[in-house]
C-alpha cells in the first residue's frame, strides 16, 4: 500500500463532556419511559403506529455532539484510497459497527490505483530568467500537512512539455472554435482551461489532446481559498479500469495495464490542478488576441489576452499507476419479515486530503444512523426489510468500491434490491438539495414535511465549549404530536418550505451524471435511488483546506444542517423498509418522460416520428393507474393474512423492478457498460439533453452523416427507448403479454 504520512497516527476514541454525558442520560431515561407506558409487542409487526413510535425514537436521539466527534475522528488524517491511513479509516468505521452490535463485513477488491510521484512547473523568458511556481498548499508562512498527498489528478500519464501556454476557457468544443476564429492555434501548446459544470476533467484532457495541446493545467475559479489545489480523477468512465464489467476480486481475471480496453480509459497527454493564485501568475503572461467577451461575462479570474504566451512553460509530471487493495464496510440489520429484500444506504469513506465535506460529512451522518438504528435495536424494533449501511471505497477515483460491488452483486442487486440511498457530501453549504429517479419523488417530499422534531414542548442544553445542542423531550407523551422539521438555515420555515421555496417546480434533479455512488446502482443495475445533500459547492472542494477547521468555522459551526441531512436519509430509509407497501409512485415517472416527450417533439418538429415514445408512455401510464388502484384496495385490508401478504409482496416485487425495465442489454452505443435508457451521460459533454442518452449521442453524431442516415439512427435510438418504457410497463403490470 502507498503511505503519504510523515508520522504515526492513531485512532481515537470520542469522549463526551460529563455535561454530554448527563444529557445521554436524560434521553435513555424518557426513552425508557416512553417504552413502560407505550409497551411494544415482542413480536415486530409492521403497525403503521408501531413505525410512527420508533420514527419518533429516531429523531429523538439526533445529537449534534456525537456526528461532530465522528467527523473531528475521521478528518485527524488525510486518507486517500490504498493509504495506511485509509485502512486507519476503515477500521474506525469498522469498529463503530461492530460496537454497536449490527452484523458487519468487509469487502476487498484489487484495483488499479493512481498516485503522484513527481510534478514541476516553470516559466521561461526570453532573457534567460525563470520562476519556478510552487505545487504545494500554503496556509501563510507554513505548509498544510506534511501527510497530504500533493496535488494531481489521478490515471494522468506521466510526461513533459517545454511550450508557450494558451488559455482556452471551459476548454469546450466551441472554445476551440471561438479561438480559432481568432486565428489561434493550440497544436503544440500547453493549455490552461478553467474548470466548468459542462466538462468533466477527464473531457477536458480529451478535448486538449485532440486539438493537438501537449499538456493541460486546470484550475478553479474563486476568491477564498486561492492557495487550494483541486485534486481529481481524469479516467474515463467508472469503476476498476482492470475489471471492466466484472468484480476485481482475488484471484480473479484481471486486464494487463497495456490492455487496449484499459489504456483507452486513460488520458494520452498529462495534466495538472493549479490554485487560482499560480494560474493567475500564469494568465499575466498572455498576450495575443484578447479574451472573447462571451468569455469575460462570467470570467473572474485577471485574464487580457489568450496567447500565446511571449514566455515558455516547462512542466513535468511523473505518476505511477498501482494495485491496491480497497476495502467496502457493510452493516447488515436484517429484516424480519422480508429478510431477502434491501435498502441499501451508502456514502463513500475515502478522502483527497482531510474530507470533512467530502466525503465524511456524510459518513459521520452515517455512523450516527447507524448508533440511532441501533438504538432502536434495542427497544425492540426490527425492521421488515433488511437495512444495509454501506461505506463504499475509493469512490474519489471513479466510483471504484461501490461499482465493483454492484458488478460482483449484479442479479442480487437486480431482484431484491428495494432502492439506494446516496449521501456524498452531507454538508456544503446552505440550502437542502436531492436528486431522484422519479418514483421517489413522492415519498421524498412526504418526509421532508412529515418529519417529526421537538421543539417548543422539548428545551434546548448548550455546552459552549463544544457548540454543543441536544433537544430533550419534557414529557413522553408529547410523542404522539407531529411536528415539522425546523430549516437550520431559515428561522420560522420547514426545510421542505425552504426547499420548495428555492427550486419552485424544480425541487428534485436526475441522476444523469456519473459524479458519486449513486451512478453503478442507477445505471448499471436500474435500482431506484435518491441522492441529497445541503449545499451545491464549496471553496475548498478536493483541496487540503477541506478539514474539521473549515467545518466548524465556515461549513455548518453547530452541525445543525448535518442534523437534518441525517433525519432526512435515516427516515426515508425506515419508510423504505417499514412500510408494507413500498412507497413509489410511478404517476411521477410518467410525467416525468412526458415532459421529455415534449421537449423532444419541439427540436424535432415533425422530422422525426415520437409516435412509439408516446404509445409507450401512455402504456406506462396506463399500469400505474392500474397498480395505484391495486395498492388502494390493499391498503384498505389491513387485516394480517397469509393471502394478504402474499399479494402486498407481489405488488411489491413489480414495484421494484419497473425501473429495470430502462435497463438495455446492449447499453449505449460505444459503452455497453451504460445500461439505463431514461439516465445517463451522453457522449456529447455539450448536449443539452440529461435525458435518452442514447437518443441524444444519435442526435450528436447525425451532424456527422448524411440527412437520412441522421434521422434513421435518431429513429432507431426512440425505437429503443421506447421498447425499455414498454418493458418497465410489463414489469409493473406483472402479466405476460
Amino acid at each position: 500500500m502507498v503511505q503519504f504520512l510523515s508520522k504515526p497516527t492513531t485512532t481515537f476514541t470520542p469522549k463526551p463532556t460529563p455535561f454530554a454525558t448527563f444529557v445521554f442520560i436524560i434521553i435513555l431515561c424518557i426513552l425508557g419511559f416512553y417504552t413502560l407506558h407505550y409497551p411494544h409487542s415482542s413480536v415486530p409487526t409492521s403497525n403503521s403506529r408501531n413505525a410512527s413510535r420508533f420514527q419518533h425514537i429516531f429523531l429523538l436521539s439526533a445529537s449534534n455532539y456525537t456526528i461532530s466527534s465522528y467527523l473531528r475522528i475521521l478528518t485527524q488524517h488525510p486518507h486517500l484510497a490504498g493509504t495506511k491511513p485509509a485502512s486507519d479509516t476503515t477500521n474506525y468505521v469498522l469498529n463503530h459497527f461492530k460496537d454497536l452490535g449490527l452484523e458487519t463485513r468487509v469487502v476487498n477488491y484489487k484495483t488499479l490505483l493512481s498516485y503522484p510521484v513527481y510534478a514541476s512547473l516553470s516559466a521561461h523568458f526570453s532573457d534567460g530568467s525563470f520562476v519556478d511556481f510552487p505545487l504545494t498548499e500554503l496556509s501563510g508562512s507554513e505548509q498544510v500537512g506534511q501527510d497530504v498527498v500533493p496535488p494531481y489528478h489521478a490515471y494522468s500519464p506521466s510526461g513533459s512539455a517545454h511550450a508557450k501556454v494558451v488559455f482556452v476557457n471551459y476548454g469546450r468544443e466551441e472554445d476551440y472554435r471561438t479561438l480559432g476564429m481568432f486565428g489561434v492555434n493550440v497544436s503544440g501548446c500547453i493549455v490552461i482551461a478553467r474548470k466548468g459544470d459542462v466538462l468533466s476533467r477527464g473531457a477536458v484532457v480529451q478535448g486538449a489532446a485532440a486539438n493537438g495541446a501537449l499538456a493541460v493545467l486546470l484550475y478553479t475559479e474563486g476568491d477564498k481559498f486561492r492557495k487550494g489545489f483541486e485534486r481529481g480523477t481524469v479516467m474515463r468512465g467508472i469503476g476498476d479500469p482492470l475489471s471492466p464489467g466484472w468484480a476485481g476480486v482475488e484471484e480473479g481475471e484481471s486486464l494487463e495495464l497495456e490492455d487496449s480496453e484499459v489504456l483507452k480509459r486513460f488520458p494520452k497527454i498529462p495534466s495538472m490542478p493549479l490554485s487560482i493564485e499560480t494560474a493567475e501568475t500564469i494568465l499575466d503572461l498572455l498576450g495575443g488576441a484578447r479574451v472573447p467577451q462571451e468569455w469575460t461575462d462570467t470570467l473572474r479570474s485577471r485574464v487580457m489576452g489568450v496567447g500565446p504566451s511571449p514566455a515558455a512553460l516547462n512542466f513535468t509530471y511523473q505518476g505511477e499507476k498501482k494495485v491496491a487493495t480497497i476495502q467496502n464496510v457493510l452493516a447488515i440489520i436484517k429484516g424480519m419479515e422480508e429478510p431477502d429484500r434491501y435498502v441499501l444506504m451508502g456514502n463513500h469513506r475515502d478522502a483527497w486530503t482531510y474530507g470533512a465535506v467530502d466525503p465524511n460529512s456524510g459518513t459521520a451522518a452515517l455512523l450516527d444512523i447507524a448508533r440511532r438504528y441501533a438504538l432502536l435495536l434495542r427497544f425492540g424494533w426490527n425492521p421488515r426489510r433488511t437495512i444495509i449501511l454501506c461505506s463504499w471505497d475509493a469512490e474519489e477515483f471513479g466510483m471504484i468500491g461501490s461499482t465493483e460491488w454492484v458488478e460482483q452483486n449484479l442479479v442480487n442487486l437486480g431482484s431484491k434490491v428495494v432502492a439506494y440511498l446516496n449521501v456524498d457530501c452531507a454538508v456544503q453549504g446552505s440550502g437542502f438539495f436531492a436528486g431522484a429517479t422519479p418514483q421517489l419523488d413522492n415519498i421524498l417530499f412526504e418526509v421532508t414535511k412529515k418529519l417529526w422534531a421537538i421543539q417548543k414542548r422539548g428545551q434546548l442544553f448548550w455546552d459552549g465549549g463544544t457548540s454543543l445542542y441536544i433537544r430533550v423531550l419534557l414529557a413522553p407523551q408529547l410523542l404522539s404530536h407531529q411536528f415539522q422539521v425546523k430549516d437550520p438555515d431559515s428561522e420560522g420555515a420547514t426545510l421542505y418550505e425552504k426547499w420548495a421555496a428555492t427550486a419552485g417546480n424544480s425541487n428534485i434533479q436526475r441522476l444523469s451524471g456519473v459524479n458519486s455512488d449513486f451512478a453503478p446502482f442507477v445505471h448499471h443495475a436500474g435500482i431506484p435511488s435518491v441522492d441529497m445533500y445541503y449545499g451545491r459547492d464549496f471553496p475548498v472542494y478536493h483541496t487540503a483546506f477541506d478539514s474539521y477547521k473549515w467545518m466548524i468555522e465556515h461549513g455548518d459551526p453547530l452541525f445543525q444542517r448535518h442534523v437534518a441531512v441525517a433525519g432526512v436519509w435515516g427516515l426515508l430509509a425506515l419508510h423504505l423498509a417499514d412500510d408494507p407497501i413500498i412507497p413509489f409512485n410511478y404517476h411521477s415517472y410518467v410525467d416525468q418522460l412526458q415532459g421529455y416527450a415534449s421537449i423532444l417533439s419541439n427540436l424535432f418538429n415533425g422530422t422525426i416520428s415520437m409516435h412509439p415514445l408516446t404509445m409507450s408512455i401512455q402504456e406506462l401510464a396506463s399500469a400505474a393507474k392500474e397498480a395505484d388502484d391495486e395498492l388502494k384496495k390493499l391498503r384498505f385490508d389491513e387485516a394480517a393474512g397469509d393471502f394478504v401478504e402474499l399479494k402486498r409482496r407481489a405488488l411489491n416485487d413489480r414495484l421494484m423492478l419497473v425501473e429495470k425495465g430502462f435497463l438495455d442489454a446492449d447499453g449505449l452505443p460505444g459503452r455497453q457498460w451504460f445500461k439505463h435508457l431514461v439516465y445517463g451521460p451522453s457522449a456529447d459533454y455539450e448536449s443539452k439533453l440529461v435525458f435518452f442518452p442514447g437518443i441524444a449521442d444519435s442526435i450528436y453524431q447525425s451532424t456527422r452523416m448524411n440527412q437520412r442516415e441522421g434521422r434513421a439512427a435518431i429513429q432507431h435510438e426512440i425505437w429503443r427507448v421506447a421498447r425499455a418504457i414498454q418493458r418497465a410497463a410489463y414489469a409493473l403490470r406483472g402479466e405476460l403479454t
